[in-house]
């Protein structure tokens, strides 16, 4: 005899919600016992286990569920044997998607650094989390598959629809070419990285990092804190500057223009004692040269390293203005001027 037999449908709306409770209480149970030996075991799996927590106890949930339903209930009924296949299809859902989150997770923390020159890291980082979103976009198409499967109305649609695959394919491809050349762009992406997490860009005349790389664009943080989101096709078709494509340190030009009489050589030991005097610079590269000459002045090109792409800006900044002050506190009559010459009775003045 089942529940089913015995009890009117009111009863056996409270048997649901008590096994329900019931299956709730023995999944956090279980994860919090087994939380609590792995920890002492080794702390560092405080931070993976959250991230399976969830799909933990509701799979815990949708075992003890359909088991106890089994038991009281009569396993034909449509309704209760339904909803316990879409549950175990969530829970295997939700649980495949913790755990590839754990992973990636897992990942990045093992190989993290706190180098400035993180380049291995941040190669390792953009294909990490372009699989992580591959992964899991492919575990909920399918999921969402074998959900739709359950309903008998539908799956005898899926089959029809199967016998035509060829056309529904085609009128898919043309109502959706941009969004798959964003896929396979960000498949491309992800394999040959062009650009990683974290590289310095020069993208449509605005400078930034980039800060997350989807399957399907890709967002820019910007220097003033804006972000800006492009697709992933146009780091693929169009020209782009990346500052850190292999490395993280940089080269910055400070340009200063002054007069010809302007002697080069104070400007020089003026630079070094700057340099030498920051922790802006990385201490490889200091040079001042004559990079141009017009009518009117010359130009000085003074060129400085940093370990990384915003602290060369700040370097850049900061040598500009000390050589601007040692300027106008010593070389006052050094910067540019125009001369005009007038002819008269006497010649020129």
């Amino acid at each position: 005899m089942t529940v089913t037999q015995i009890l009117p449908w009111h009863e056996q709306a409270l048997w649901l919600i008590a096994i329900f409770i019931t299956s709730v209480l023995v999944g956090l149970s279980l994860y919090f016992g087994l939380k609590k030996i792995l920890i002492i075991s080794n702390p560092d799996f405080a931070d993976d286990l959250n991230r399976v927590k969830r799909p933990f106890i509701f799979v815990v949930f949708v075992i003890v569920f359909q088991l106890w339903t089994q038991f009281y209930f009569d396993s034909e009924t449509p309704y209760i044997s339904q909803a316990s296949q879409i549950l175990a299809i969530l829970a295997i859902v939700s649980l495949l998607i913790g755990i590839t989150k754990g992973a990636k997770d897992y990942v990045l923390r093992k190989y993290e650094t706190d180098s400035a020159d993180n380049f291995k890291f941040r190669k390792l980082s953009t294909q990490v989390r372009l699989f992580e979103r591959i992964v899991i976009v492919i575990i909920v198409i399918l999921g969402l598959a074998l959900i739709l499967m359950t309903f008998e109305s539908i799956r005898r649609i899926g089959f029809s629809i199967l016998t035509s695959a060829g056309i529904a394919g085609i009128i898919i491809g043309l109502a959706a070419q941009k969004l798959i050349a964003n896929l396979l762009a960000g498949f491309q992406l992800a394999l040959t990285q062009p650009i990683r997490i974290d590289d310095a860009v020069l993208v449509e005349n605005e400078w930034g990092w980039i800060d997350e790389i989807s399957l399907t664009y890709v967002v820019i943080r910007l220097w003033d804190k804006r972000s800006l989101v492009v697709p992933s096709t146009y780091f693929i078709e169009k020209p782009f500057q990346n500052w850190t494509r292999t490395k993280s340190d940089l080269m910055g030009t400070v340009f200063i223009h002054v007069d010809y009489r302007m002697p080069v050589d104070p400007i020089r030991e003026e630079v070094t004692r700057i340099l030498n005097n920051t922790e802006l610079w990385d201490g490889k590269v200091n040079v001042v040269q004559v990079t141009e000459a017009t009518e009117k002045s010359m130009e000085l090109r003074i060129l400085v390293s940093a370990k990384n792409s915003p602290t060369a800006w700040d370097l850049r900044v900061h040598v500009r203005e000390k050589i601007i002050e040692f300027l106008q506190k010593n070389y006052q009559g050094m910067l540019p001027k125009s001369r005009v010459f007038l002819e008269g009775e006497k010649g020129s003045v």
